[in-house]
């Protein structure tokens, strides 16, 4: 039960940071406000971190800033790591 309510969580979040990162792209290339790079990073702590690399590989956003490469994969290892313990505890 737990698994599956951690999967889609999961998969909502990364769905919507892939989204965000899209609408942040089009408004960079229109000039309008944009989406704060805190927010960005808040989400990818919330477990969004391979939706944000995929955002910024799909939409070619944020790739030149190696800060965001680095803290993704944090959020991503960190994730990775707090699965794997609640996953391997339930057995």
């Amino acid at each position: 039960m737990i698994c599956n309510i951690l999967f889609l969580y999961y998969i909502a979040v990364n769905v919507f940071l892939f989204v965000v990162m899209g609408i942040d792209k089009y408004k960079a290339k229109r000039h309008l406000w944009r989406v704060p790079e805190s927010f960005l990073f808040f989400v990818a702590f919330l477990g969004g971190s391979i939706g944000g690399f995929l955002g910024m590989f799909c939409f070619r956003h944020k790739i030149r800033k190696y800060y965001f490469y680095i803290l993704y994969l944090i959020f991503l290892i960190m994730h990775l790591y707090f699965l794997y313990k609640i996953i391997f505890s339930n057995i």
